[in-house]
């Protein structure tokens, strides 16, 4: 079997920025294997697109004051538009506040009719496998780094 290597320089610049600002030892790994993966199999995005909206709230918690609280120190933990207005609210940089406003389209909130065939829902909201393209995945890739500068990992 023969792979197919992206040479898709944006989404490689994209990768290159989240590279940069994240965790060295919590997320840093995991994006070098993520931007392989991806560069080789450029299908897998339905499978890596969980793992980066996990990140993208990883990043966004970071800038609350809820980060580094253990989960059993804080079982009310904010995740999705919680986390949002959190951050929206802990937080006077304007452009990372313009940023954190637009990126509210990734926390849509789950609806009685999503259960059952949502076998990629996420802790912030619903998001279906269906809805899930190539373009989409690489949207959310660019957006993840347009704000990795502000994460304080």
């Amino acid at each position: 079997m023969h792979s197919i290597v992206v040479e898709n320089k944006a989404i490689n610049e994209d990768f290159q920025e989240i590279l940069n600002y994240s965790h060295f030892w919590n997320w840093l790994p995991d994006w070098n294997i993520v931007k392989g993966i991806y560069n080789v199999f450029p299908d897998s995005y339905s499978v890596l697109t969980p793992f980066a909206y996990t990140y993208l709230e990883e990043l966004i918690r970071t800038t609350t004051s809820d980060y580094g609280i253990r989960i059993s120190e804080n079982t009310n933990k904010p995740i999705g538009m919680k986390l949002i207005n959190l951050a929206i609210k802990e937080n006077n940089d304007v452009e990372y506040l313009k940023l954190l406003e637009e990126y509210k389209k990734y926390f849509k909130k789950s609806s009685p009719l999503d259960s059952g065939n949502n076998r990629n829902s996420v802790n912030h909201g619903y998001t279906h496998p269906r809805g899930w393209t190539k373009e989409s995945f690489e949207t959310l890739i660019h957006d993840i780094a347009r704000i990795s500068k502000y994460s304080k990992f």
